[in-house]
This record gives structure tokens, C-alpha cells and sequence, in this order.
């Protein structure tokens, strides 16, 4: 196995998870660690690509087999020493692997990394798996399971690796010991450390991945609002359920990892990150810069009021991650937080509000893609109704009054649209025109108090 290496740089720049596209890689293996399945090796390189300008710490699973892996040709990297290599969560014998590593308390020292499995409940016995199409950023495995709570579950691998907890392993962990039915349970997880010369000790440590229940024929809540829309059914009951489950969960959350008061420090350091944020947006999108004063004076007027209790959050929330399960209703998924934002302040206590005004958000982006159609769809009034019909189920499950705290969840709502302005300048000019009309409508009705 000593020439793996040079095999997976051209095979990494095809993969949807590699983070810097257009570069050719330049890759080092930093660590790794191996087991031996009945013929099979697997070896799991910690690989850091100096390609990019801050470069990026990749998990790369690779199994080794003798003979070609029946049905495997989409996951073949190359050749070396004999042996075909292949991307192993697509490899039976990997993932089964895998599954019991994230069932157990298992220690695993490898080569400059030492690995540690927690488990929060035990999921039973793998009798078949198969790697989930479509996704950018991980790789998940779907599992049937017997001997267990459930019949499937999902382990997610984390391509891209960050010194830190990962919110999405210890946000859910945190919703399951705490009873929660609204997100999937979560089984197991798997926790590494590694060499980071830039840290202090030099050590670096943060999630390898992570199991949990696979929610079997739910339905993805972006879908199942653009049909509706699309179709002229109304949403409202839906809305407000889903606003009753995204309560639940912050209470939950709340409940068992606390809250903290949001002290000036606090307040400053959230609109440090929102200034900055359209600062960077009047530069970038033309459409943007007329308001930036106006978004301002609506920031400091939010940096003037009283905000509520700090506690953990969903950080990303949009209808993208929500399922409509038959038998559990509305679940929440993906706890990452934003993207771009560093894994240690994905995990920082932040407002509730933010939440919910990203869900807010989503439901004005069903209307706005509908009116990209040809010919264009106005589905204005199904989104103001669906918008207030989720804060109803919110506040009456919540027993918070967003709407009394409105210039406060309206900065949080501008800062997400800008946040999208952003994101549609580079990626979908021609839906500029979806954030931007939010930034004038949000920016406008705020004015008066901004301007007091």
C-alpha cells in the first residue's frame, strides 16, 4: 500500500467533495489507520492538499483487494502493488466495518492518528448497505439493519475535516439523549486526533463520522412545499407543524445544553460577523450596495435592543432540512451550521431567532423559484401565508413571541438574504433578483424605527 498516494490526487479533483475545483491536488498523507477484513485491507489516509491557498484536510477510506470488486468500477481510484483500490464506503466489507467501528467503544491507534468510538444506542446487525447518490460535501451509507430499534440507518463520513466537535454529531447526540422524536436517533460516532504543527501541542482532533436512524420514505420539505405551491395547495397546516417541531427542538436543546445570557460581548461579536458580511456583499453584488447604509442602521438599531437568551442552535435552517416522515411528521437533519462558518463558532450558544429566520427565508425561496419558471408562477400570497402560519405554530408551541421581537428577527432575516445575495451573485446570477427583493421589502418596513 505504500503507492496509494500518488493514485488518489487525480481521482480526489473528480470527486463532488473536493473542495478547491479547477486546482490539480497536492496531497500529503499525514495519517492514517487500517484493519484487516477477512482479505480485504482497508486504510483510512488523513490527507491534507496544499493545492489551495489554506489547504484542506481530507478523509480518504480506501480498500485494497486482489480482485476487482464486483459492480465497482464507479468507485475504482487505481492500481498499486498488485492490488485494486477503491473509494471503500462503496466497498460491503468496508462499511460493515464502519457500522460496528460507530457501535462500540472501540480504540484504534494508527499511524499518527488515534481514533475513539461513542455509543449512544445500540442500532443492531448490517445485513446489506449502499452509498446515497447526490451528496457534495460527505459521503453517507444506507444500512439495513436487523437485531435493532429500527430497520435502516445511515452513517455519514465527513470528507473534509475540521479541528473541533462537530455540531452535527453533538447537537443530535444531545436531542436524542434528551428524548427528542424530531430528529433522527443518533447511534454512534467516531472521534479522532491528528498532528497539526500549527496548533498548540500540535495536535488536532474533531469527528471522523457518525450514525443514526434512517427516516425510510420521507419526503424532503423543500419538495413537499414547492409541489403544494406549484400545484395551489395551500400549506398552512404544514407550516405550522413544522414550526411546533422546530420548537421542540430548541427547547430540547435548550434543556440539555443550556442557555447563556447575551452579554454585550456577545451582541457585539454576532454583528461584527453581520457587518462584515454586507460589507463584503456591497462589494460583490451591485444590487446590494444602494441598501448597505439602510441594512447598517437596521444592525445598530438590533445592537440597541434587548436580546434574548443565548443557547444552541440548528445554525443552517431551511425547508433543504426538513423530512415529512409518515410515521414521526417533521424531523430536522444536517446540524453543521453555515459552511463558512470556522466548526468552533458553528458550536457557540447563538439566538433562537436565527433559526427561524432562515426557515423564513426558505418558504419567500419557493415563491421566488416559482417566479423563475417560464412562464413565472406567483405564488406571493401561498408564501405569506405558509411564513405567518410557521411563526403561529412556533410561538404556540414556544410560548415566545417572535413577533414582539420583529426588528430584531428582521435583522437576523436581512443578514440571511444578504448571506444569499452572495451566495446567487456567484453561483446564480439570475436569481439575484430573490434575495434582493427581500433586502428591499425587510429594509423598508424596518426604516422608520431604524431612522427614531
Amino acid at each position: 500500500m505504500s503507492d496509494v498516494a500518488p493514485s488518489l490526487a487525480g481521482w480526489m479533483a473528480r470527486q463532488r467533495w473536493y473542495a478547491t475545483k479547477g486546482r490539480t491536488p497536492a496531497i500529503r498523507v499525514i495519517g492514517s489507520f487500517e484493519a484487516d477484513l477477512d482479505g480485504v485491507l482497508a486504510i483510512t489516509l488523513l490527507v491534507i492538499d496544499e493545492a489551495p491557498d489554506v489547504p484542506v484536510l481530507y478523509q480518504v477510506p480506501v480498500v485494497a483487494r486482489r480482485s476487482p470488486l464486483p459492480g465497482g468500477d464507479a468507485a475504482f481510484i487505481g492500481s498499486a502493488d498488485d492490488l485494486y483500490l477503491y473509494d471503500a464506503p462503496h466497498d460491503p466489507a468496508y462499511a460493515r466495518h464502519l457500522f460496528e467501528l460507530l457501535s462500540s467503544t472501540s480504540h484504534v491507534d494508527g499511524s499518527d492518528v488515534a481514533v475513539d468510538g461513542t455509543l449512544h444506542v445500540a442500532a443492531g446487525t448490517v445485513t446489506r448497505s449502499r452509498v446515497l447518490s447526490g451528496e457534495q460535501s460527505n459521503t453517507s451509507i444506507i444500512y439495513d439493519v436487523t437485531g435493532g430499534p429500527v430497520e435502516h440507518a445511515i452513517a455519514k463520513v465527513f470528507r473534509v475535516l475540521h479541528h473541533g466537535d462537530n455540531p452535527d454529531v453533538t447537537t443530535q447526540a444531545a436531542l436524542t439523549e434528551g428524548g427528542s422524536t424530531r430528529v433522527p436517533t443518533t447511534f454512534g460516532s467516531l472521534h479522532a486526533t491528528w498532528p497539526d504543527p500549527g496548533r498548540d501541542g500540535g495536535v488536532a482532533s474533531g469527528h471522523l463520522a457518525f450514525s443514526q436512524e434512517f427516516l425510510a420514505g420521507s419526503e424532503d420539505a423543500w419538495r413537499v412545499a414547492l409541489d403544494a405551491a406549484s400545484a395551489g395547495r395551500g400549506f398552512t397546516t404544514e407550516a405550522h407543524d413544522l414550526g411546533v417541531a422546530v420548537a421542540e427542538v430548541h427547547a430540547t436543546l435548550a434543556r440539555q445544553l443550556g442557555t447563556v445570557e447575551a452579554d454585550q460581548d456577545a451582541v457585539d461579536g454576532a454583528l461584527v460577523s453581520m457587518r462584515r458580511r454586507i460589507t463584503t456583499a456591497a462589494r460583490e453584488v451591485p444590487e446590494i450596495a444602494p441598501h448597505a447604509d439602510a441594512i447598517l442602521r437596521v444592525y445598530d438599531a438590533a445592537g440597541a435592543l434587548t436580546w434574548p437568551r443565548l443557547q444552541r442552535i440548528h445554525g443552517d435552517l431551511h425547508l433543504g432540512q426538513a423530512l415529512q416522515s409518515p410515521t414521526r411528521g417533521w424531523t430536522l437533519l444536517d446540524f453543521e451550521g453555515e459552511p463558512l462558518r470556522p466548526m468552533p463558532e458553528r458550536s457557540r450558544p447563538d439566538l433562537a431567532l436565527r433559526d427561524v429566520a432562515g426557515m423564513l427565508r426558505s418558504f419567500d425561496y419557493v415563491a421566488g423559484s416559482l417566479a423563475q419558471q417560464t412562464p413565472p408562477v406567483d405564488v406571493g400570497t401561498w408564501a405569506h401565508d405558509a411564513r405567518a402560519a410557521f411563526v403561529d405554530g412556533y410561538v404556540a408551541s414556544s410560548g415566545v413571541d417572535v413577533r414582539a421581537q420583529r426588528a430584531l428577527l428582521d435583522a437576523f432575516e436581512i443578514d440571511k438574504a444578504v448571506y444569499e445575495a452572495i451566495y446567487e451573485s456567484r453561483n446564480r446570477p439570475d436569481w439575484i433578483g430573490i434575495p434582493i427583493a427581500a433586502v428591499e421589502r425587510l429594509v423598508a418596513r424596518s426604516a422608520p424605527a431604524a431612522g427614531d
